[in-house]
């Protein structure tokens, strides 16, 4: 059963939540974990690819957008439309709600932070997972 994690950050900077996933990518990456991050649309989706070339100067995380011509060896891809061409170990969701393909992976993060909006999608994201008996830990941050 997927492992469901929320990190609640601190500040309502969307920059700031975006970059502390970038992190835990990174993290998960070196660890030779496969990840897929879902977002809500394709302009999201082009946030989190230029943040993961940006986060930090000294840190190279190669991952690309989720498109017909994917490279299959490719461990990070980035998507909003369709689940991934792939199993893959960890879903990252940026998207206002949770995917109906997450019970495919392994773990899930969630990211919340003081932007009312973000916090009101998080709280019933946590309620579904809750009523439908996932593991659920909380990280604040």
């Amino acid at each position: 059963m997927t492992r469901v994690s929320f990190y609640v950050l601190t500040g309502s900077d969307e920059t700031d939540r975006q970059v502390f996933a970038c992190r835990l990518i990174e993290k998960a990456y070196k660890q030779n974990h496969t990840i897929y991050i879902h977002t809500d649309n394709a302009e999201q989706s082009e946030q989190l690819n230029q943040c993961l070339w940006s986060f930090r100067a000294d840190s190279f995380v190669p991952h690309q957008l989720n498109t017909a011509n994917n490279d299959e060896q490719c461990s990070i891809l980035i998507g909003h439309d369709t689940a991934p061409p792939k199993l893959m170990d960890l879903l990252i969701n940026f998207a206002s709600e949770q995917p109906d393909f997450f019970s495919q992976f392994k773990r899930l993060a969630e990211f919340i932070n003081d932007d009312d909006a973000v916090k009101l999608a998080g709280r019933q994201r946590y309620q579904y997972y809750q009523h439908r008996g996932y593991e659920l830990e909380t990280h604040k941050i």
